[in-house]
């Protein structure tokens, strides 16, 4: 649920005190407390005058703009699957250090089909019905709203009441005790679907069908890929809070060359937390030879003069659309000669995936596109150990040593949005209006790569930008960020303290 949509009790059935630790479910109707054994004993006195004097806290909750676009998307699920139950579950909380739960993030699919963002939640669609089943706050007569370390109000803040999450999410919400008895009723043609591996407790109630599962898997990630003006504009706004995040960055520099990566992953974390719900992904800040590794997350390096530092980030909006955005900059506000042809040489790249998209071409074009530059420059600086043609051939591929990755993923609720859809569709099918994808080549030498010339080794470089597939051609959501390597220059000299 979004986060206007506050929390407010709901009473539950009673309680008893317990001492000693429980475990965690992540969803079901289990009433044990989540206690530790080192919380302080609770005598029966304390509990019932706990029990006591407590106002009632009253909310003013609207309809969430989701809650129309969750409503019409049920409809064509349901419309996939008629007369058939479907089960998708919001997942549940994990538990970090022994202590306390990492920040919870509902199931992207959930989320879609609901706009909910609690935990627990169950969503149930049957007979043009769509029913979400939530854990609302405990009542006052209940020890739950002051012990309990995972849901207790005192101790995590107020849940949604059922009422609330009705009137915000425009869609019927019943008690998650009431989930059980609905899944083990018999229905409609019998056929009961489920996203699996969410809901241990949701699994363990209806006997999985891995046929039945899969083609709900499969249709969920396949309604994904065309964008609404909606979400687009989600994407625009999580795109446009990175470039800030970026700015952020670069307006910090001084501090950057002092503490290393650390302080542009905090820093873009902090506009992420401020404009939006989080990060969508764990930030790669890549100084020097560190940008070679893709996935560079530790982000425990230094930011070197002379050098060049690969940020890889992206702001969640706080309806979970994430942008996706990479650039490389040059630590000293100008690139090398070297670093600056290595860096040309990515950006025509780039250029040319973007330029090959188009509705109704492959998806696949803008990877064969940006591929070709790629290998056609190797061949300029003398690395392929083939002739550029046979490299290129999918039966070679000695190219991509130094390329490695594809250039394209789609991009929505998820960084790598749409999974489970047929791969005759995603990634070997066609693009249309309105589908949302990166287009990110790069360029790695690693720095012991003894095939390649001295100088270049532990350069990497990678520009990435959120391309949305309009009817005419493509539009850039990221474009305020400048990719030319004499636009980066400028617009570093324009932000450098």
């Amino acid at each position: 649920m979004s986060e206007q949509t506050t929390n407010a009790d709901h009473s539950s059935a009673d309680t008893q005190p317990t001492t000693g630790p429980t475990t965690r479910p992540t969803t079901g109707t289990d009433t044990e407390l989540h206690t530790e054994s080192h919380d302080p004993a609770v005598p029966e006195a304390y509990a019932a005058f706990m029990r006591t004097g407590w106002g009632e806290r009253s909310l003013d909750v609207t309809r969430l703009p989701v809650a129309d676009e969750a409503a019409a998307r049920r409809e064509r699920l349901a419309a996939a699957f008629p007369g058939e139950r479907l089960v998708l579950p919001a997942g549940g909380f994990k538990v970090r250090s022994n202590d306390t739960d990492y920040r919870f993030r509902p199931d992207t699919a959930h989320t879609y089909f609901t706009g909910n963002q609690t935990s627990d939640a169950v969503l149930v669609i049957e007979d043009g019905e769509a029913v979400l089943y939530a854990r609302p706050s405990s009542g006052r007569d209940s020890d739950e709203f002051f012990r309990d370390r995972q849901y207790g109000e005192l101790w995590v803040g107020r849940r949604p009441s059922l009422e609330e999450l009705s009137t915000a999410l425009g869609i019927e919400c019943r008690h998650l005790d009431r989930l059980q008895d609905r899944l083990g009723a018999k229905g409609g043609s019998g056929k009961t679907r489920v996203l699996r591996g969410l809901s241990a407790s949701v699994d363990r109630m209806v006997p999985g069908d891995t046929v039945l599962d899969g083609d709900l898997a499969r249709v969920v990630g396949e309604m994904r890929l065309v964008k609404s003006a909606w979400e687009i504009a989600e994407l625009q706004a999580a795109c446009d809070a990175t470039t800030l995040g970026f700015e952020d960055s670069v307006r910090e520099w001084s501090q950057v060359q002092e503490y290393g990566e650390r302080w542009i992953e905090g820093t873009f974390f902090r506009r992420a937390r401020a404009m939006g719900n989080d990060i969508g992904y764990d930030s790669i800040v890549g100084g020097g030879s560190h940008a070679t590794t893709l996935h560079w997350i530790e982000n425990t390096g230094p930011i070197t003069p002379g050098t060049l530092v690969l940020l890889d980030m992206g702001v969640e909006g706080r309806n979970l659309y994430t942008a996706d955005v990479t650039r490389t900059l040059p630590v000293d506000g100008t690139f090398t000669p070297l670093q600056r042809d290595l860096y040309d040489l990515v950006h025509n790249a780039q250029q040319a995936g973007i330029d090959a998209l188009h509705p109704g071409g492959p998806f696949l074009a803008g990877h064969d596109a940006a591929m070709s530059v790629i290998a056609h420059g190797l061949a300029d600086l003398d690395l392929l150990p083939v002739p550029v043609e046979q490299a290129l051939d999918p039966d070679n591929k000695t190219y991509a040593r130094w390329t490695l990755h594809g250039v394209s993923h789609m991009l929505g609720l998820d960084v790598h949005d749409c999974a489970g859809t047929s791969p005759d569709v995603y990634p070997k099918g066609d693009l249309a209006e309105g589908m949302v994808l990166t287009v990110e080549p790069g360029l790695y030498f690693q720095d012991n790569d003894e095939l390649v010339p001295a100088e270049l080794r532990g350069i990497g470089i990678r520009i990435e930008d959120d391309i949305l597939v309009t009817a005419d051609g493509t539009r850039n959501l990221s474009a305020a960020l400048p990719r030319t390597s004499a636009d980066v220059e400028a617009w570093m000299g324009r932000h450098l303290p």
